[in-house]
């Protein structure tokens, strides 16, 4: 049965799980807006993977990829025009150049990520998220995410990342052999499970957060069979994926759903980008559950009215107003893990 949160449940919220969004309790969610960069202002240094040093050559083996690109534009959905070695792997992404035939805008890696974001590419502009979203983007943050941080969820049910990458093994079955995409997918500690299980074709590790994308690749790095995967790092906005639609199998959301500023614009987006037959998973923090005495609700609804903490009821509502049927959960304590299915 659930109970009050003690205070110390509640300082481990504030200040070692800041995806509890209790840290923003006088933040509004809001439009993003664009802020001028200060004239003089240095861009940060970009830090290039070793293989991605090289420059582009218009050679045979690095020629225009055939077939249709799974990746794409961001602005107009369509697949990407390549140049470069096809794959769905570090060094053959990072060794080509992306373009889009429609809206001709270029994308390129620069770093050890592909940017496939809206706002890739400006130069006067920077523009500035909601403070959940900002603040994954701290280095520190990133950093220590997978350092003790992420564990913690364990207090509020989450039953560890093996049985958690277990779990969602399990709802993935249909899935393999295809494409998945681990959407918010942090320093990679599900994107690098899933690579090599070697249960899927490719898997794109997805997150809007720069530094969180070079924890993942700094992991990738200690373990080469992880490098010799086809796994790609991609940083892309949930809320504006750039997949073709129709085109990915398996879509993971790994305590990510609380943290979206639109859980519906995202899960639109998921429905949107799956396959017929293709299966979504994600795991989030409950605003309560059907076992909370019916006291406490009223409390819970008020302390976490501004934030994206759902009920079951909820995220059922969600998936299935985005089309997608079959929804099945699992709950534990705060934590669940939901599944639905693309017809």
């Amino acid at each position: 049965m659930a109970t009050a949160p003690s205070s110390i449940h509640l300082l481990h919220q504030d200040f070692l799980c800041p995806k509890y969004p209790r840290l923003y309790h006088n933040y509004q969610f809001g439009t993003p807006r664009l802020r001028r960069r200060p004239t003089g202002t240095a861009r940060p240094p970009s830090r290039f993977p070793s293989f991605a040093i090289r420059e582009w050559k218009s050679s045979t083996e690095e020629s225009e990829s055939s077939g249709v690109e799974l990746l794409a534009c961001p602005v107009c959905y369509e697949p990407l025009i390549r140049k470069g070695p096809p794959g769905l792997n570090l060094q053959a992404i990072y060794r080509s150049a992306f373009k889009c035939k429609k809206c001709d805008k270029s994308y390129s890696s620069k770093d050890i990520y592909l940017d496939l974001t809206v706002i890739a590419g400006l130069k006067e502009y920077v523009e500035v998220k909601p403070a959940g979203t900002e603040l994954f983007r701290n280095p520190l943050v990133s950093f220590l995410y997978e350092r003790g941080w992420r564990q913690n969820f364990n207090r509020s049910g989450f039953p560890g990342l093996d049985e958690e990458f277990k779990m969602a093994q399990d709802y993935f079955k249909s899935a393999e052999g295809g494409v998945l995409l681990d959407v918010s997918c942090g320093s990679g500690l599900f994107s690098r499970k899933f690579a090599k299980s070697g249960t899927y074709s490719g898997v794109v590790a997805l997150d809007f957060s720069e530094n969180m994308l070079r924890q993942c690749y700094d992991f990738l790095k200690k373990d080469p069979t992880l490098l010799a995967t086809n796994l790609a790092l991609v940083r892309a906005d949930v809320s504006r994926l750039p997949f073709p639609s129709g085109s990915v199998g398996a879509v993971h959301a790994g305590a990510a759903l609380h943290c979206w500023p639109s859980p519906s614009n995202a899960i639109a987006e998921i429905s949107r980008i799956l396959r017929t037959g293709g299966i979504f998973v994600g795991t989030t923090f409950l605003r309560y559950t059907s076992s909370t005495p019916w006291i406490l609700r009223p409390l819970r609804e008020r302390a976490l009215q501004n934030y994206s903490y759902l009920t079951e009821e909820e995220i059922e509502d969600l998936c299935t107003s985005s089309g997608l049927i079959n929804y099945s959960s699992k709950v534990q304590q705060s934590f669940i893990m939901f599944s639905a299915q693309k017809p």
